[in-house]
C-alpha cells in the first residue's frame, strides 16, 4: 500500500511521536477492511512501539479507526483509509495526538481549547479533493485540542449509500450536531470564529489598532503574495488582507506552465506562495473580506479599506489583487440546487457522482478537461457548448472525442436546472440552430464557464470596464491616486498565475516610486 520511499518518510515523520496512544479498527469482511488494517499495522510497525493498533472497535462505520490516547480525552474517527490527498491529515493527526505541536498561532489554539458545549463533528470528504484537507486538519486537530470536540471523517466514495441517504452531493460538507454547518473549503480560524461569537469583535478591534502601512495588498493570490514580496524587499511596513490566502489557485489540480517549477497542484503553490510572503515577515491577515475602499481625503490623508467585521485599515498606497471566482449560470435552479448536484469543481465532487449521468457546462479548456477527468468516474458526460464549436486546445478535443462515454453537444444554450426538491435530476436546454428545446435526465452539473472578477465592493470608486474588471494602465495605476491593481481582477488579458504574478511585481515597483515622491500624511498633533 505504501512505498518504500513513503514508509521511509512516514517513519521519519513518526520519530516526532512522543506520547504513546491506539489506533481502534473497527472492521468487516470487505476488501475495503483488509486494506486498512494494512495501513494500521505498517504504521503501528514504523512507530517504534508507541502507536499500537486494536482491531475490536465498535463503531458503526466499518471500515473505520479511531486514534485515541490512553487518558480517553479524544474522540477523532477516521471512517476512511486516508491516503490520496488526506495521508497529510493522517500523518498531522498521528503526530499532533503522539504530542508534536501543531504551527498554529497560540492564540487560536486557545480559543479551541475554550470552547464550551458539546460540538459532534462530521466531515464528508472525497480522497481526490484538493480542498479537504484543510477542513479535516482543522477539526482533527479541534478534537485533539478539546475532549468537548468530537470529529468523524467520511470518505463520501467508501460510504456512498450513506451520502446518497443524506444526499451529500458536494465536498468538503460539515455537519454540526446533525445540522449542515459548512459547506466548501474554510479554515481553522473561520470555524472557531462562528463558534466563538464574540472572536469577530475582538479581532476587528486588533485589526483597527494596527498602524498605517507603507503598502497594503487586499488578496492573497499570485498577484498578491507577488506584490507584497516585492514591497517587503523595499524595507517599508506592508500588510496583505485576504478573504482565504492562495485564492483561486487552491481550487487548481495541476499546475504544468509555472517557468522554473515542472509540475505542482494549487494547494503545494498556494503553500510555496505563504511561505515566501511570511519569510519577508509581511503582516497577514488571512479570512479577512473585504468591504469597501476610502478615499484618502476620508481617511486623514491615508487610503482606508474597511473589512467586512467592522474593522478598518490604513495605508499609504493599496494594491488590489482580489483575483475572481467561478462564474455562474444565473438560470432557474442553479442557486436552489448548488451542492446538491450543481457543482464547479469536478476534483472535489467527481467522485461522489461515481456510476451517475452528469453534464459539463463549457467547451473551453476547464470544461473539458473536467469532461475528461469525470469520463473516468461516472457512467456519461454531455458536455454542452453555446457556441458552435469547442473552444479548447485541440489536444483536449481529441482527446476528449475518443471517450465512448462523453456526448458533446454545440450550439447549445442551458436554460434551467431541474429537480425534485431533494438533488438535481435533470437539466434543460435549447438547440440553438433548430431552436427546439430538449431534456437531459440526470444528477449532476458541473458549471465551467469562466471567471467573473471579485470587485463588486469598488463600486463607485474605482473605474471598471462592462466586465467588472479594474481598468489599469501599463504601471498598474487606477484611476485614484495611491491604489494599484494587478491579476485576475484587472483588464490585463490572459488570465495565467505567471502574468498575474508578474503583474503583481509590477505593481509593488509602482507604489514604492508613488511612495517616494508622495509626502507621507502628517500624523495629527497630540491633545494638549
Amino acid at each position: 500500500m505504501l512505498d518504500d520511499q513513503l514508509q521511509s518518510q512516514l517513519q521519519a515523520y513518526l520519530t516526532r511521536v512522543s506520547q504513546p496512544f491506539e489506533l481502534v479498527a473497527s472492521l468487516d469482511d470487505s476488501a475495503s477492511a483488509r486494506e486498512l488494517e494494512q495501513l494500521l499495522r505498517t504504521i503501528a510497525r514504523l512507530s517504534d512501539g508507541k502507536i499500537t493498533v486494536r482491531t475490536d472497535g465498535t463503531d458503526a462505520r466499518r471500515p473505520s479507526f479511531a486514534i485515541r490516547r490512553p487518558d480517553g480525552a479524544q474522540d477523532l474517527t477516521f471512517a476512511a483509509i486516508p491516503l490520496g490527498h488526506e495521508f497529510t491529515s493522517l500523518v498531522l493527526a498521528l503526530l499532533w495526538t503522539g504530542g508534536h505541536p501543531p504551527k498554529v498561532a497560540p492564540e487560536v489554539l486557545d480559543q479551541v481549547r475554550a470552547l464550551d458545549g458539546e460540538y459532534r463533528f462530521e466531515v464528508y470528504m472525497s480522497l481526490s479533493c484538493h480542498n479537504c484537507p484543510d477542513v479535516v486538519q482543522a477539526l482533527s486537530l479541534m478534537a485533539i485540542l478539546n475532549p468537548r470536540v468530537h470529529t468523524t471523517v467520511i470518505d463520501g466514495a467508501l460510504f456512498q449509500a450513506e451520502v446518497e441517504q443524506r444526499n451529500v452531493m458536494a465536498v468538503p460538507l460539515v455537519l454540526l450536531n446533525g445540522e449542515v454547518f459548512v459547506s466548501g473549503r474554510t479554515s481553522l480560524e473561520e470555524i472557531v470564529a462562528k463558534l466563538d461569537t464574540g472572536s469577530a469583535a475582538r479581532a476587528a478591534a486588533q485589526l483597527s489598532a494596527k498602524d498605517p502601512f507603507d503598502v497594503l495588498v487586499v488578496g492573497g493570490g499570485p498577484a498578491g503574495a507577488a506584490a507584497a514580496v516585492y514591497a517587503a524587499r523595499k524595507g517599508i511596513r506592508t500588510g496583505i488582507v485576504a478573504e482565504r490566502f492562495g485564492g483561486q489557485v487552491n481550487d487548481t489540480l495541476a499546475i504544468e506552465n509555472y517557468i522554473s517549477v515542472l509540475e505542482t497542484d494549487g494547494p503545494k503553490f498556494a503553500a510555496a506562495l505563504e511561505a515566501q510572503v511570511r519569510h519577508y515577515e509581511v503582516d497577514l491577515m488571512n479570512g479577512q473580506p473585504v468591504a469597501a475602499l476610502l478615499p484618502a481625503e476620508a481617511v486623514g490623508g491615508y487610503v482606508g479599506v474597511q473589512l467586512a467585521n467592522g474593522a478598518e485599515l490604513r495605508a499609504r498606497s493599496v494594491i488590489l489583487a482580489t483575483g475572481a471566482r467561478w462564474r455562474n449560470l444565473n438560470v432557474p435552479g442553479e442557486a436552489e440546487y448548488k451542492n446538491r448536484g450543481v457543482a464547479y469543481c469536478p476534483h472535489c465532487d467527481g467522485p461522489l457522482f461515481k456510476g451517475k449521468r452528469v453534464a459539463v457546462i463549457g467547451g473551453g479548456n476547464s470544461g473539458v478537461e473536467a469532461a475528461i477527468d469525470l469520463a473516468g468516474i461516472v457512467a456519461h458526460v454531455t458536455l454542452l457548448e453555446f457556441a458552435d464549436q469547442l473552444k479548447a486546445d485541440a489536444v483536449l478535443v481529441s482527446k476528449l472525442k475518443s471517450l465512448p462515454n462523453v456526448t458533446v453537444l454545440t450550439q447549445a444554450q442551458t436554460l434551467a436546472v431541474e429537480g425534485d426538491g431533494q438533488k438535481v435530476t435533470g437539466l434543460r436546454w435549447r438547440d440553438r440552430a433548430s431552436g427546439a428545446e430538449q431534456s437531459l435526465a440526470l444528477e449532476g452539473v458541473f458549471v465551467q464557464i469562466g471567471l467573473v472578477p471579485n470587485t463588486e465592493w469598488l463600486d463607485g470608486v474605482v473605474e471598471r470596464n462592462r466586465f467588472g474588471e479594474i481598468v489599469v494602465d501599463a504601471k498598474g495605476h487606477t484611476n485614484v491616486p495611491g491604489v494599484f491593481a494587478a491579476g485576475d481582477c484587472t483588464t490585463v488579458p490572459y488570465k495565467q498565475i505567471v502574468i498575474a504574478a508578474g503583474e503583481g511585481a509590477k505593481a509593488a515597483l509602482s507604489a514604492f516610486d508613488y511612495l517616494i515622491r508622495t509626502p507621507a500624511p502628517q500624523a495629527e498633533p497630540a491633545a494638549v
